[in-house]
């Protein structure tokens, strides 16, 4: 049950309250934050002495891989991945194994110990839910909720080709019911339908086979489609092309498609207090723009694109993207972009997975290691940290690995580090492949994240762009009692010692959550209850009922009954949701 805590004399990054690192108190009751606690109060409390060290709101992850079939199956194809790492039972926690693809009990306590406390699944296929959410209320500790793959539905190709907005409209709403999701995630828009039949798509207006839709046509359709129901997040847009020379270009041409789609979120939630506008600004979120960001025409000539898209986005306010970040060795590829994944595959011959999921999307699966003698590796490590230096605004800005694709989030304090040091940039540039430098622009920026920039990148933004901010991504009076506090002293910050940071970000000296104290020094020592978090979007009954009676009738093309297609509550742990486009 949460206490309660104070958390003293800490420097507070608090960036939603424009609080930078100055030396204040938190306090926490009921498990929410609160602007003070009586005399009473504080005798009973539990302190913290923060002393010398920073503290920031619990670490938000907007963009990750770690529930669901394709994890599943990731875990199963790679036995080798558990016997090099895993974790012994406690008294407290479960055993566990897995490095790239942790097991649900690892990857928890993993991200609590390294001061995460929310993270969202970044792709459930509609039929595969219920396992999804199997695998999330199990993995403890960690606040959760999840995009819903929509990019290559039949329903939505359907309805959108035909102009049928609101049945699309009431098509989306539904689904997000149905299936306990919170946001609209778009795969390879109108090209995962055409790898059914072996094919791709490879330009915005080039119409897929049997719905002839486009990607241009999906992207806009959607993105008008998420604001029109007021939902919390924008869509998560995985673009076309992802992984090939030369695809910044349709990266870039896709980013256009949203400008001027005016943000309307609107949830029916208690807010904490900002003083930064929480609500999100922004149409589309572009996920891990790194392997979107490819410039060149073949493998020998490619090299980093990421200027060009940075360059366009630092002159425009309605994109918000995430790095996926490429830190070297182990990964695992896993995608609901099969055709991406079937090329790597031919690329490296590793051992591969691919599954259609009947008429809703796809995925693939792929073992992959990163080398620093590699060349396109080495440059995409480079890309990968460009993405969040070469943008000028850190609120347009989320750190993230993609897990498992560019790396596991465990890998995050290096990433972390890379921005905020040049001194670890240049060490790794002496060890990478000359085109690392020679192909990006990385080599001459000298430009170092600070702790504040960093709060806005792994708390307060992830938080804003999702939809959580009334509860994560602040100290703000009301907010959730989620917090971190890390054995860095701000005053004696030194970015030459790049060892210290990687030590302070890979073991919160405290992790909070709820108002309670979960982890020490990277230690579990308690496990509260956590949350799901899932959109409740509320549309016309009379739109609802037509657009069911076109589900029902094609509902016979499915391997199974329409009353098993739903995902009962009962498969959320405490399941929370947030009410969308209510009529007052």
């Amino acid at each position: 049950m949460a206490g309660t805590i104070a958390i003293k004399n800490g420097y507070v990054f608090d960036p939603l309250n424009e609080i930078n690192g100055e030396t204040m108190d938190v306090f926490i009751k009921d498990g929410k934050v609160v602007r003070e606690l009586s005399a009473a109060e504080l005798k009973d409390a539990k302190v913290i002495d923060a002393s010398g060290m920073t503290v920031m709101p619990g670490g938000v992850d907007s963009h990750s891989h770690i529930a669901g079939a394709k994890v599943n199956a990731g875990r199963s194809m790679r036995p080798e991945d558990h016997y090099k790492s895993n974790l012994q039972k406690t008294s407290l926690t479960h055993s566990g194994s897995g490095y790239t693809v942790p097991s649900v009990y690892k990857q928890g306590y993993d991200y609590a110990a390294m001061g995460y406390t929310t993270v969202f699944e970044a792709a459930i296929p509609p039929l595969e839910a219920r396992h999804t959410h199997e695998e999330m209320r199990a993995t403890p500790l960690l606040d959760m909720g999840g995009y819903l793959v929509l990019g290559n539905n039949f329903f939505l190709m359907r309805y959108l080709r035909n102009g049928d907005i609101e049945k699309a409209a009431a098509y989306v709403a539904w689904m997000m019911k149905t299936h306990k999701t919170y946001g609209i995630k778009c795969v390879n828009p109108a090209g995962v339908e055409n790898w059914g039949w072996g094919k791709n798509i490879s330009s915005l207006d080039e119409a897929n086979i049997h719905f002839e839709i486009t990607p241009r046509e999906t992207i806009k359709g959607l993105s008008e489609l998420n604001e029109r129901l007021g939902m919390p997040a924008p869509i998560n847009l995985h673009a076309n092309n992802l992984g090939h020379p030369g695809c910044y270009a349709i990266t870039k041409d896709s980013l256009k498609i949203p400008d001027g789609v005016k943000t309307s979120q609107n949830m029916d939630v208690n807010w904490a207090e900002t003083k930064i506008n929480p609500l999100r600004d922004r149409s589309v979120y572009l996920a891990h723009l790194m392997f979107n960001s490819f410039a060149g025409t073949t493998w020998a000539d490619c090299e980093s694109g990421v200027k060009d898209i940075a360059d366009y986005i630092n002159n425009k306010d309605h994109v918000v993207i995430d790095s996926g970040c490429t830190p070297f060795g182990e990964a695992t590829v896993m995608t609901g972009d099969g055709p991406a994944i079937h090329d790597l595959y031919t690329l490296t011959g590793n051992k591969w997975s691919n599954t259609d999921v009947e008429m809703e999307c796809g995925s693939g699966v792929l073992p992959f290691t990163y080398s620093m003698s590699n060349p396109v590796h080495s440059l995409q490590w480079a890309m990968g940290l460009e993405c969040l230096l070469l943008i000028n605004d850190p609120w347009k800005t989320i750190m993230t690995t993609d897990s498992p694709n560019g790396g596991p989030f465990t890998k995050y304090p290096e990433v972390m580090t890379w921005i905020m040091s040049e001194a670890f940039r240049k060490q790794t540039f002496s060890e990478c492949h000359k085109w690392a430098n020679d192909r990006s622009d990385l080599g001459g920026i000298n430009r170092e994240l600070s702790l504040y920039d960093l709060a806005i990148l792994t708390r307060a933004n992830p938080a804003k762009t999702i939809g959580v901010s009334h509860r994560k991504g602040s100290l703000g009076l009301g907010a959730d009692g989620d917090v971190t506090v890390y054995n860095i002293n701000p005053q004696q910050l030194d970015t030459n010692n790049y060892e210290a940071l990687l030590q302070a970000f890979r073991k919160a000296e405290y992790t909070v959550k709820g108002g309670e104290i979960v982890a020490v020094k990277g230690d579990i020592v308690s496990v509260p209850e956590k949350r799901t978090y899932y959109s409740e979007v509320h549309v016309e009954d009379e739109r609802e009922k037509e657009m069911l009676a076109d589900v029902k009738e094609w509902f016979r093309y499915y391997t199974l009954g329409f009353a098993n297609y739903p995902t009962p509550e009962k498969y959320l742990k405490n399941p929370t949701p947030i009410q969308i486009n209510v009529v007052r």
